[in-house]
Parts: structure tokens; C-alpha cells; sequence
């Protein structure tokens, strides 16, 4: 009896031996729920992303490209709004230029009228010299046949004075409206050749409001591709765990692609808003601040 309690107590303290030996050679971080709440620590961490250093680079990466694009984007507004109201100011100079030009082609027409006016007028004062001095070459030399003719010599005197007196008169008539014809057809010269001038200005406008209305619809597509850019890059960010980092990082490269060759695109765009600009300032300034030509040159005073 007393072999098998010491048998069995044998057994038992094998048993705790062996349970001793696998604890210690299997010991857990975590601790037992009876254990103290001072003694607590994490049972394992957290697993670790091994591309998250390459996710990491590719986010401030994503953040450097979309501040370059919103700064790119940023100017092209601007300069797109300075194009819109250089195209409003020309398009207001063309419409002021046109009414300056009509106004002188009215002028022109009427100097033609008053022209051929006075033309006709020096024809019929041509005729009626020539009637008289053909009047006074079919009169008498003698005096006494003067005399003879009218039936006494004051009389005689009376009709030979008269009649030089009246060509006299249609001599200067003649000339004074040859005077005005010649200070007509020079009013009409200045009309023509402000005309011109007023026509040279209008073209010089029309073709600077051509080149910056095709400038600000290349400028407008510039900006809508820099929006798209800017687009798939906030998309990127958004997503960019949801693929693998090198799929992202050639994405990346593509807008970056993108990105610069809008941003040459705006440089270029710039130098010719800067070379339309100074040929319109050369344009705009032959006109007067209001965009009319002094009343002198292009209204014929009364």
C-alpha cells in the first residue's frame, strides 16, 4: 500500500516537472489574466508593411507634384483672365476704330458731292465768260458806230461798261470757285489719307484680337489639361495603397511628364501674350485715350 502511494506521488511529481520544463521553454509575452494590470504589454505588435517606406516617399512625392501643378494652374487662370480683357479692350477699339472710319467715309462722299457741285458751277461761269467775251468782240471798235447804234453816246458808254463790268464779275465768280474747288479736293486728299491711316489701325487691331483670341483658346486647353493633371494626381493620393508602389510610381512619372511639359507650354504662351501685348501698345498708342482721332483729323470742321 504504502509502495503505491509513493508510486503514484512519484508520478505526480513527474508530471509537474515536465509542465515546469514546457512553460519555460514555451514562455508567451502575454500575460496571464490573472496577472496585474502594471505587468500588461502588448501581446505581439502590429505586422509591419515592407513597402510602406516606398508608400511613404511616393505620398510627399504626390504632394510636391500637385503643389506645382496648383501653382502652374494658378498662373494659367491669370493669364487667361489678362488675355479675356485684352480681347474686350481691342474688341471696344475695333468698334470705336469702324465708327471713326465710317465718319470719314461719309465726309469723303459728301466732298465728292460738293465737288462735282462746284465743278459744274465753274462750267456754267466758264460758258457765260465765254458769251461775253464774245459779246465784246462782236461790239463796234468805232466809237461814233457805238454811238450810232444805241442813239447817243451816253448810252454807248452805259452798254460797253456794263458789259466789262459783268465779265469782270464772271472772272472773279470763276476764280473764287476755283479757289474752293482746289481747298475741297484737298479736304478730300486729308479724308482719304486719314482714311487710310484709319483703316491701317483697324487691320492692326483685328489681327492682334485674332492672334490673342487663338492665344487665349491655347491658353484655355493648357488650363483644362492642368486640371485633368491635377485630377489623377489627387486620385493617386487618394489611392495610393490600393496598388503596388511601383504601379503608382510610374503614374507618377507620367504626370510628372505631364506636368512640365504644361508648364513649357505656359512659358510659351507667356512670350506671346508679351509679343502681342507690345505690338498692341504700339497700335493703341496712335490713339488718343478715349480711342478717337482728334476732331481735326478725322471731322471736317463746318
Amino acid at each position: 500500500m504504502k509502495r503505491t502511494v509513493g508510486a503514484l506521488a512519484a508520478t505526480f511529481a513527474l508530471m509537474a516537472i515536465e509542465a515546469t520544463g514546457v512553460g519555460a521553454t514555451d514562455a508567451s509575452p502575454c500575460p496571464s489574466p490573472s496577472s496585474a494590470s502594471a505587468a500588461r504589454v502588448a501581446c505581439q505588435s502590429a505586422p509591419t508593411d515592407p513597402n510602406q517606406a516606398a508608400y511613404d516617399q511616393l505620398r510627399s512625392r504626390l504632394g510636391g507634384d500637385l503643389s506645382t501643378a496648383l501653382s502652374t494652374q494658378e498662373r494659367l487662370s491669370a493669364a487667361l483672365h489678362q488675355t479675356s480683357v485684352g480681347v474686350q479692350i481691342l474688341t471696344d477699339q475695333i468698334t470705336r476704330e469702324e465708327a471713326v472710319i465710317s465718319t470719314l467715309e461719309d465726309q469723303i462722299a459728301q466732298l465728292d458731292t460738293e465737288i462735282a457741285d462746284t465743278e459744274a458751277r465753274i462750267e456754267v461761269e466758264k460758258e457765260q465768260v465765254s458769251a461775253m467775251a464774245r459779246a465784246i468782240y462782236r461790239q463796234p471798235t468805232s466809237l461814233w458806230m457805238l454811238v450810232a447804234r444805241t442813239g447817243n453816246l451816253h448810252d454807248a458808254l452805259r452798254a460797253t461798261a456794263d458789259l466789262v463790268v459783268a465779265g469782270q464779275r464772271a472772272h472773279a465768280l470763276q476764280a473764287r470757285l476755283e479757289a474752293d474747288l482746289q481747298k475741297l479736293q484737298k479736304d478730300r486728299e486729308a479724308r482719304v489719307a486719314a482714311l487710310d491711316a484709319e483703316n491701317a489701325t483697324r487691320d492692326r487691331l483685328v489681327a492682334n484680337l485674332s492672334a490673342l483670341s487663338d492665344l487665349m483658346s491655347a491658353q484655355d486647353d493648357v488650363s483644362s489639361q492642368m486640371s485633368d493633371v491635377i485630377a489623377q494626381i489627387q486620385t493617386a493620393q487618394n489611392g495610393l495603397q490600393n496598388q503596388p508602389p511601383d504601379v503608382t510610381a510610374a503614374l507618377a512619372a507620367l504626370l510628372e511628364s505631364q506636368t512640365q511639359n504644361l508648364i513649357q507650354l505656359s512659358y510659351q504662351q507667356a512670350w506671346t501674350q508679351a509679343h502681342i501685348g507690345a505690338g498692341l501698345a504700339m497700335v493703341t498708342h496712335m490713339l488718343p485715350a478715349d480711342g478717337r482721332r482728334p476732331p481735326d483729323s478725322a471731322v471736317r470742321p463746318e
